[in-house]
């Protein structure tokens, strides 16, 4: 048995766990002809560039010693688990600068890593209800998790993934997905 995961930065998942972010912007890896929501409900599995940095907005560069620590080149530690409340496809990537309070990235990320980054391709922001691990689990890096690609298919029994309460509630979440669509939908 195994659980889909999605990749995304460590950073992003400690603020998604800290109701800092609820608001996943994709596009696709290199290996990937666009992006495509595999599953609805999926574990997140922690990644870590030197580039970060960079590309993190100042208030919340905190977030990345901690979130180092969950990718390296042993070990990753999968610490949350995701529902997919709305997959918003941005028509207008121009008023992208109206929900940046949902996300932890700077513009210049948000332009280079996602808008000109394969610019044919259409960016899909994600608004999610996040969920702690109970007990994160610690999993072996292997060569399959590697790659330029969105998904993977981790070997974690579903039942495995004891999940606490979502960090941000329904009303909250729902008050995000009108806010994305009404934006950049």
């Amino acid at each position: 048995m195994t659980t889909p995961a999605l990749k995304e930065w460590s950073a992003a998942v400690h603020a998604l766990l800290a109701g800092r972010q609820s608001v996943l912007l994709r596009k696709g890896g290199i290996h990937e002809k666009r992006f495509q929501l595999s599953a609805p409900e999926f574990l997140l599995f922690p990644t870590v560039a030197h580039g970060h940095a960079e590309r993190v907005r100042p208030e919340h560069r905190d977030l990345l010693s901690p979130a180092a620590a969950d990718s390296t080149e042993d070990a990753v530690l999968i610490r949350a688990a995701a529902s997919v409340i709305a997959a918003v496809e941005v028509q207008r990537p121009e008023r992208l600068g109206e929900i940046e309070d949902l996300h932890i990235w700077t513009v210049a990320s948000v332009r280079e890593d996602r808008l000109d980054f394969r610019p044919k391709h259409r960016l899909t922001a994600l608004v999610v209800a996040v969920r702690p691990l109970r007990a994160p689990i610690t999993l072996a890096r292997t060569p399959e998790m590697g790659g330029c690609r969105s998904w993977l298919e981790l070997p974690i029994e579903p039942g495995d993934a004891v999940l606490d309460d979502p960090v941000l509630d329904d009303a909250t979440l729902a008050a995000v997905s009108r806010r994305v669509r009404q934006s950049v939908g």
